[in-house]
């Protein structure tokens, strides 16, 4: 599929899968997010959107999964915040300012790394995708993907080295 086709075919569905996304994940910002992540991932498989009968019905089953997804990491996420909130409560507020302080920093690393690894390493650690999944969707090699995700964890781990260091 050309990039004029795509235009004329995917992005007019926007607004309506902005809804769809809405109507699963309930937050106008998610919604939004997952919008805007599920476009990225099909701009990157427009070379074979064409083998598919219904571009549409496919598009919003993309959108559909992804935004389950997205909750499915959610709940993982929010259950391991109440265990780690549940031990955390006997320790001091130094710990968790600490705590609150590093994860800050390690986001602002990750959001400095080129787009391509950012978009790996925020797939694989996440949203939890396996490394065949995040190579289908970038439409590249699994070696390729595991290359880009070990040089992004390598400098989120000098730049975080380098931060503690200040």
């Amino acid at each position: 599929m050309s990039q004029e086709l795509f235009r004329a075919s995917v992005l007019p569905m926007r607004d309506y899968l902005f809804a769809t996304a809405r109507k699963i994940l309930a937050e106008e910002e998610d919604a939004e997010d997952a919008v805007q992540e599920v476009l990225l991932k099909l701009w990157y498989v427009r070379e074979t959107l064409s083998d598919y009968n219904n571009v549409e019905a496919f598009v919003t089953t993309v959108t559909k999964n992804h935004c389950l997804d997205k909750l499915k990491v959610k709940r993982r996420t929010e259950a391991i915040s109440d265990h780690v909130m549940e031990m955390q409560s006997a320790t001091n507020p130094y710990d968790l300012t600490e705590r609150s302080n590093t994860n800050a920093i390690i986001q602002q690393i990750i959001d400095k790394l080129p787009p391509l690894q950012r978009e790996i390493i925020r797939m694989k650690d996440m949203q939890e995708y396996e490394v065949e999944e995040i190579a289908e969707i970038i439409g590249t090699k699994s070696e390729a993907v595991r290359m880009n995700l070990s040089r992004a964890r390598k400098k989120v781990r000098e730049e975080f080295v380098k931060w503690n260091k200040i």
